[in-house]
């Protein structure tokens, strides 16, 4: 088994403007780089050290994995199914329109209203299946190794819900994963 932690990437552009972005691949602001370089030393203090980063394909999360790992001179690779959870017709919309697309079939987290189901969105159940996918293979290509994932608040949790082998529902239930936090499973 690996020693996984789970990194969100820095604050991006629809984060900023409070809007969903799901697999929308928008880049980080300059205070999400400024956050992924402040977390970077803030590891490098720590005494902080990864065999590998495996980051999401989009772009928030990657320049946010290559800035820890330039700075902790760790190799960086993509790992598809880290991607964010498909948010369908709420893709891009401000986040005061999950009632209207989803009306009650949402969820009241720490600070996050998560809509169960909406036209073209992946479900939770699904999401939870791909996190146990990933975790699967990083535990078999790195057994004895210390991971950092970095990829999104809805993956992230469902990936730290597998880890600690609670269902989905509990797992969105679990702590804000705010920009550049990192948890350790």
């Amino acid at each position: 088994m690996a020693v996984v932690h789970i990194c969100r990437h820095g604050q991006d552009e629809d984060n900023f403007e409070g809007l969903l972005n799901g697999r929308r691949d928008r880049p980080l602001t300059q205070l999400g780089r400024e956050q992924a370089t402040a977390l970077s030393q803030k590891l490098k203090e720590r005494g902080m050290t990864y065999d590998i980063i495996l980051t999401s394909p989009l772009q928030r999360a990657n320049e946010t994995a290559r800035i820890i790992g330039e700075a902790l001179s760790v190799n960086v690779e993509t790992e598809n199914e880290l991607v964010e959870r498909e948010f369908g017709v709420l893709t891009g919309k401000p986040m005061e329109q999950i009632r209207t697309h989803a009306g009650e079939n949402v969820v009241q987290g720490d600070r996050v209203l998560y809509f169960l189901s909406v036209d073209g969105a992946e479900t939770f159940d699904e999401c939870y299946d791909r996190a146990a996918r990933v975790l699967q293979r990083v535990d078999a290509n790195f057994a004895g190794k210390c991971v950092l994932l970095v990829c999104h608040g809805d993956i992230g949790k469902m990936l730290l819900a597998v880890r600690r082998k609670i269902t989905w529902r509990e797992g969105i239930m679990l702590p804000y994963f705010a920009n550049t936090d990192v948890l350790e499973t």
